[in-house]
């Protein structure tokens, strides 16, 4: 399987590039930037440690004559916030840098058995502008969303509980971004309900949340960005796309009534394998969390009808499965699991 990554040459973009090369899953890696030099640079770079990773793989420095041939295509090129900027004009500015990536690739042909993974930010406005323009099912459109916000989240209360990472389980939904959701209702350590865990308490569970939610800033404060938690996140997306290995991730996708939201992308717990995003699952959260997705969704949905409204709505022609409506769940794609299935799942 070929991934192209669009803004490789950057920090998050060659990073993932370096998790997927260590992965040794995918069997080919495209780097593709605006910069044909530092492009070439990275792949070079990745070329020289072929032979010390589990598999080979194909790594090369392309362009968008490369996305026809691509089963992958990880968008991961953004531009920083100015000094003095808001947030507003930013957003903008990412946006019409992204249409014209989403331009470039439909020029290109892409294949309608291609998935693409949006990196960019912001992801879950972005992810929605390539469900409505990118020509494919929704369900092969998947935002990173709130992946890299859980694994910050999971490693964070490891460290404070003294916890092995991989035995703490715990999500972030909703947007990524100040209104993401913690849901505590359904964390645990090694199976065991979080707040029975020695340690724990209201205060830390705070603290670890602020940790989470400013981790982006404390990093682009410390050195300059994220780039391996990201470049590890990007990796668990495409590796279960590629696998099939229908991971449960809380990656964004195009909601259609599970948690009493629709028409927004954002992440909520979903099953990624072949095809996409193959299932949304809704978890019986409390009801605070439930209204935190709602509040992620609306803060969105104000956000995305202002992009709207600036550059207009379009529809691209989808082929395939018509795309579910107003309130009504894709057709087998959303259940209720019972708490007390999910908590003791492996």
């Amino acid at each position: 399987m070929k991934v192209s990554i669009i803004g490789g040459g950057g920090l998050v973009g060659s990073m993932a590039a370096y998790a997927l090369q260590c992965g040794g899953v995918v069997s080919g890696l495209c780097v593709i930037d605006a910069n044909n030099d530092v492009a070439q640079g990275v792949a070079t770079d990745l070329l020289n440690g072929a032979c010390l990773v589990p598999g080979d793989q194909r790594i090369t420095a392309g362009d968008y004559g490369d996305i026809p041939s691509s089963d992958i295509i990880v968008i991961t090129a953004g531009l920083r916030r100015k000094p003095d900027e808001s947030r507003l004009d930013l957003i903008n500015r990412n946006v019409d840098l992204f249409l014209g990536i989403l331009d470039r690739v439909k020029a290109a042909g892409l294949k309608q058995s291609a998935y693409i993974v949006v990196v960019s930010n912001p992801v879950d406005v972005l992810t929605n502008l390539a469900v409505q323009r990118a020509g494919l099912p929704w369900q092969r459109v998947i935002g990173l969303g709130t992946q890299l916000d859980t694994a910050r989240f999971r490693s964070y209360l490891a460290r404070r509980l003294q916890a092995p990472p991989t035995q703490v389980q715990a999500l972030i939904l909703g947007e990524h971004g100040d209104s993401m959701v913690p849901v505590w209702s359904g964390a645990t350590v090694a199976g065991l309900p979080l707040e029975q865990w020695p340690g724990f308490s209201p205060t830390l569970a705070r603290e670890v949340f602020e940790e989470t939610k400013t981790a982006g800033a404390t990093l682009i404060k410390l050195k300059g960005g994220s780039c391996f938690g990201v470049g590890l996140s990007i990796r668990e997306v495409v590796h279960a796309l590629a696998q099939d290995s229908r991971r449960v991730l809380p990656v964004s996708t195009l909601q259609h009534g599970l948690y009493g939201v629709a028409d927004v992308c954002l992440s909520v717990p979903t099953v990624v394998g072949c095809g996409g995003a193959r299932e949304q699952v809704e978890l019986p959260l409390t009801q605070k969390e439930r209204a935190g997705i709602q509040n992620s969704a609306r803060v969105l949905r104000e956000i995305i009808d202002q992009v709207d409204a600036r550059i207009g709505m379009v529809r691209a022609d989808v082929v395939g499965s018509p795309r579910p409506r107003g309130n009504a769940a894709p057709n087998g794609n959303g259940r209720v699991i019972p708490r007390t299935a999910w908590q003791s799942a492996k």
